[in-house]
């Protein structure tokens, strides 16, 4: 697949973000359990953080004070476990770069010479800014372009399941209506 043809096959029905974000790619196979496992863990973050950022901005008179607080606690509960849990796994930090990313798949600029079409691997990504916590998700490459700086990749989601696409769809809709929010305030 050529990179315009991919570009379409991720982002040409879909909501859209892009940003700047610590995120990369990592080749390599992806065992059954290694999948099974990632995708539930990706899931619960997802939501986790949903619920967090979400409550920010609720009205307490919506849920009741009591409910919405314990909702928070079980939320922060959730993330403080996942984050330990990535310490104790240790992890590689990925540098901040250009990603536009839908519920679909990615694109971003990598350092690597040599990531073939139809190759499986990672997607690393850091979600929020205000948790290191990193999403990984399966990918598939559908294509690569070569420039000066390294390589450009469209991934495309492989396998997430239902719960973990609507968590990601629900959360690139956070982010694109923060993003219109940004730039209302700003005129």
């Amino acid at each position: 697949m050529n990179p315009a043809d991919a570009d379409a096959a991720l982002f040409g029905e879909a909501l859209a973000c892009e940003e700047r974000r610590p995120a990369g790619f990592a080749a390599g196979p992806r065992a059954a359990a290694d999948l099974q496992a990632e995708r539930l863990r990706a899931e619960a973050f997802l939501q986790a953080l949903a619920l967090v950022e979400d409550s920010r901005s609720e009205e307490p008179e919506e849920h009741g004070t009591t409910g919405l607080a314990l909702q928070r606690i079980e939320a922060r509960l959730d993330l403080l476990t996942t984050l330990v849990g990535s310490l104790l796994r240790g992890h590689d930090h990925d540098p901040v770069r250009a990603l536009r990313w839908s519920a679909l798949g990615a694109c971003l600029q990598v350092a690597a010479t040599e990531v073939a079409a139809g190759a499986s691997g990672w997607l690393r990504v850091q979600p929020s800014d205000w948790l290191p916590q990193v999403l990984r998700l399966p990918v598939e490459v559908l294509a690569t372009e070569a420039d000066g700086d390294g390589l450009r990749l469209w991934l495309r989601f492989d396998g997430l399941g239902p719960g973990l696409s609507a968590a990601l769809e629900r959360h690139l809709f956070r982010m694109h209506r923060r993003e219109i929010a940004e730039r209302r305030r700003s005129q």
